[in-house]
Parts: structure tokens; C-alpha cells; sequence
């Protein structure tokens, strides 16, 4: 991950080679889905106008790995963040809904998800078909042993153990939120990669195409061959790669694109 004006910048994906017209092709949807989608649940997106670092950009050191691992005082307030979460409260939206709709018409390839909130799950989407790219709030890890440990049970000891540290290795503990300057787990990225490279529309959904190497996939997908269609209230650099943009409300316009992709499938 790499924030504006943080850690390093992180590159983009190497295009792929285009496919050859004469491949099989799976004939399902490939969505990647951002902070947008969920800011319908009552929890606010990162780099929008009125976006958590948009207001106080300083707020992001609480996610970068550098701070994190050196500053005890960064993870106290980092941990504190996360018990305040609205997404501990959240709630899948219609538009998480209507993804659960393409998968039980048998067209949908994957959801790639930005986000960390578990709300593509509670919605109904099989685990297996949700690529978490940025990670998962609800599970925790040691930084040095890798020892996993459920986030819930973290937050419930914070009043008498503000820097949680691991009862293996005495490791600083973490998320499984990815920092920035943190690698994104390999296998999701394989995985949505491949999953880019063969559908027949690749559909964003709430994302602001700004944080590679996720964006990129977006320019995999058109060079393979697929559809664009770009749901978000704000422009993106990849616009101008998609048949179809929609500033709609996120809540609005999923649902009926969903359902025409849905009936041209069945078609």
C-alpha cells in the first residue's frame, strides 16, 4: 500500500500480454470493490474529499509498518483506533448484497476488495470468492512470529494491555490490516491477477484507482480484452479505459447494473 506523501511508492503491475481472442475466456464478472462501497455502512472512506486522510493526513502514520514497529505510542493509539471502529457496528449494504446476486447467477469470477471490514462476507459472499488485498480487521498477528490471534480478543484486554504484545514471542502484535510498507498477501494477488485477466468485465466498484498495485489491475483487465465499468462518485486515472462510468450514488447504481449483468449472463 502507499499513501500520498507516505512510504514509498509502490509500482504497478507489469501490463499484461494481451490474450489471444481464440482462449477460452470465463464468461463471469470480476469486481474490485473500494472504501465507497461501505461508506453506506457508516464507515468513511480514506481519501475522499471529507476521507479519514483527507482531514488529517498525519492520521495515516497510525498504518505505516516504519512508525508502527518503532513507536509504542503509535500502537497504543493505533489499537485504540481500532476498538473505536465503526466497523465493528457496520452492516452490509444493498450494493454489498446485490455482488452475492452475481455470484448465485454463477457470474461472478471474484470480488477484490480494498477493504478490511468483512462486509462482502456478511453479505452472503463465499470466503473462498473474496480476495482481500488489503487484509482483514477481525484476525491479528505477531509481527515476529507470525502467531495469529482474533482481533476481538486483543481489543478485550486493551484497558490492562494497551501495547499487546505476543504470548510466544513477545513480538509487537498487529492487524492483519495491511501497513503501508507492507507487502499485500501474495496468494490474493495471484489470485486477483489471474482473476483480471480472464473475465469479461472487470466492474470497480468505490474505488479511487490510486493505491498500486491494486489500480493497475484495472489496465490488466481492458488489455486482456474485458469491459471496464467504473461505479464511483469521483473521477479515476483508469476512466478513460471504461465503457461505462457511473457517478451515481454507489447504493443506487449497483443494484441495477448488477442486474443487467446478471440477465446478460443469463442470456
Amino acid at each position: 500500500m502507499n499513501p500520498a506523501g507516505g512510504a514509498a511508492p509502490v509500482e504497478p503491475l507489469a501490463p499484461a500480454e494481451p490474450l489471444d481472442p481464440a482462449a477460452p475466456r470465463a464468461p463471469w464478472v470480476t469486481v474490485l470493490t473500494g472504501a465507497g462501497i461501505s461508506t453506506g455502512s457508516g464507515i468513511p472512506d480514506f481519501r475522499g474529499p471529507d476521507g479519514v486522510w483527507t482531514r488529517d493526513p498525519l492520521a495515516s502514520r497510525l498504518l505505516e509498518h516504519h512508525y508502527y514497529v518503532a513507536d509504542g505510542a503509535i500502537r497504543r493509539r493505533t489499537w485504540q483506533m481500532w476498538r473505536e471502529s465503526p466497523v465493528w457496528q457496520a452492516a452490509p449494504t444493498p450494493a454489498h448484497r446485490s455482488l452475492v446476486q452475481l455470484e448465485r447467477a454463477g457470474a461472478l469470477r471474484a470480488v477484490c476488495t480494498q477493504n478490511f471490514d468483512g462486509l462482502h462476507q456478511l453479505a452472503g459472499s463465499s470466503p473462498a470468492l473474496v480476495l482481500e488485498l488489503h487484509g482483514s480487521l477481525p484476525q491479528s498477528r505477531c509481527l515476529d512470529c507470525g502467531a495469529a490471534e482474533p482481533t476481538a480478543q486483543i481489543l478485550a484486554r486493551l484497558d490492562t494491555d494497551p501495547d499487546p504484545h505476543c504470548a510466544i514471542c513477545d513480538g509487537p502484535l498487529a492487524t492483519d490490516v495491511v501497513m503501508f510498507g507492507e507487502a499485500l498477501p501474495g496468494a490474493a494477488l495471484d489470485a486477483a491477477v489471474s482473476a483480471a485477466r480472464t473475465c469479461e468485465v472487470f466492474l470497480v466498484v468505490g474505488s479511487t484507482l490510486t493505491v498500486e498495485p491494486v489500480a493497475s489491475l484495472t489496465a490488466m483487465a481492458a488489455n486482456a480484452g474485458a469491459r471496464v465499468v467504473i461505479v464511483n462518485a469521483e473521477p479515476t486515472p483508469y476512466d478513460e479505459l471504461a465503457e461505462r462510468v457511473d457517478r451515481r450514488p454507489i447504493q443506487d447504481a449497483l443494484p441495477e447494473i448488477v442486474g443487467e449483468l446478471v440477465a446478460e449472463h443469463a442470456g
